[in-house]
């Protein structure tokens, strides 16, 4: 396992982290815990849970672990936690409001059985509440020590931008992450948000790199899929919706691509996935999920793999989402671009 800074913080993590979306549906407990000891033994350092997932079970499935795991265990674990989404019927369960967020914030403080939340991230933009009043709440609470840092999630360029001016401005807690949807056919993001995330040392914790089960090779161009995986359980849902996704020809291009590397290699297509966005600019850890101990094991060849720049070529030129247009490019911009680095 290699390790990396959280972002702009000081805070060591491990490059693969443990996505526990899982936990509590597809993996029942004793499942869950034996990921955790596993990811723990491989030398993963980063678990990733939020307040909605499985209905708060993931979040109180990894309380009741980390209270029974050794006092080294807990030392070296770096938990990151979400709010934002519904967790009641009332209408300010939901939200990033002070006191949404106040009351979530404790629930997971519990749930987790910790003092102590190491990395807590706002799950989605809220277009009701202002921004200050989020950022506002999420220093308090780092001055009170119930969280150590702030994150945020499937965020635009704009609004991650505004998010760390209003911090830096009012001089307080800055975010470090940015936790988006990315992968090898989900790279839309580079456009803007990629830029953005450098300019202002943000760290990227891409959700579903293996894009639903796409880039392991599982789905067919002439087989709808059935059975236990996200599109398979529901085709039509999901950025990684069946028909939305076969019906590109650059789908089957990338995964021929990856199934290419992988021969090769001698691994599996997932490592092959997920070492190429592992190693993408400004990307922290890669967030990996998994239904059982199998599917994890593979995920975990990954630790330390590096593809050269043959590989990595194959890889980028088939999953090339196309030019972004204007205003991202266009002629001007493109005219200007040789005529500087033809005069270097």
């Amino acid at each position: 396992m290699e390790y990396r800074l959280l972002g702009r913080s000081g805070c060591v993590v491990s490059s693969l982290c443990l996505g526990t979306m899982t936990f509590g549906r597809e993996a029942d407990e004793a499942g869950s815990v034996a990921q955790l000891d596993a990811f723990v033994e491989a030398g993963g350092t980063l678990v990733d849970t939020a307040d909605v997932y499985a209905g708060t079970e993931s979040e109180a499935i990894i309380g009741r672990w980390l209270s029974s795991a050794p006092a080294d265990v807990r030392e070296q674990v770096v938990i990151a936690t979400k709010a934002r989404f519904p967790t009641g019927d009332g209408p300010n369960d939901l939200g990033l409001s002070r006191r949404h967020l106040s009351m979530a914030l404790d629930a997971s403080l519990r749930r987790l059985q910790l003092d102590t939340i190491d990395l807590y991230q706002v799950h989605a933009w809220d277009p009701l509440t202002p921004l200050e009043e989020t950022l506002r709440f999420l220093d308090v609470a780092v001055a009170a020590g119930k969280i150590r840092y702030v994150g945020l999630s499937n965020f635009t360029g704009w609004q991650l931008q505004r998010a760390v001016d209003l911090a830096e401005f009012h001089g307080w807690s800055v975010p470090v992450t940015l936790q988006p949807h990315y992968n090898l056919l989900g790279r839309e993001l580079e456009w803007e948000i990629v830029p953005a995330c450098e300019a202002n040392g943000l760290g990227i914790l891409p959700w579903s790199p293996l894009a639903g089960g796409w880039l392991t090779g599982k789905y067919r161009p002439d087989e709808r899929p059935t059975g236990a995986s996200r599109v398979g359980e529901n085709p039509d849902a999901g950025l990684e919706a069946y028909d939305r996704r076969s019906a590109e020809q650059r789908t089957w291009d990338v995964i021929d691509a990856v199934r290419t590397v992988a021969d090769g290699r001698g691994v599996s297509m997932a490592q092959v996935a997920l070492a190429w966005v592992a190693d993408r600019p400004q990307v922290t850890s890669v967030i990996i999920g998994a239904r059982n101990e199998a599917q994890l094991a593979d995920n975990l060849g990954a630790a330390g793999l590096h593809l050269d720049e043959e590989e990595t070529a194959l890889l980028d030129r088939a999953s090339d989402p196309g030019a972004a247009g204007y205003p991202y490019g266009g002629p001007g911009v493109e005219q200007r671009s040789r005529r500087v680095s033809g005069g270097r």
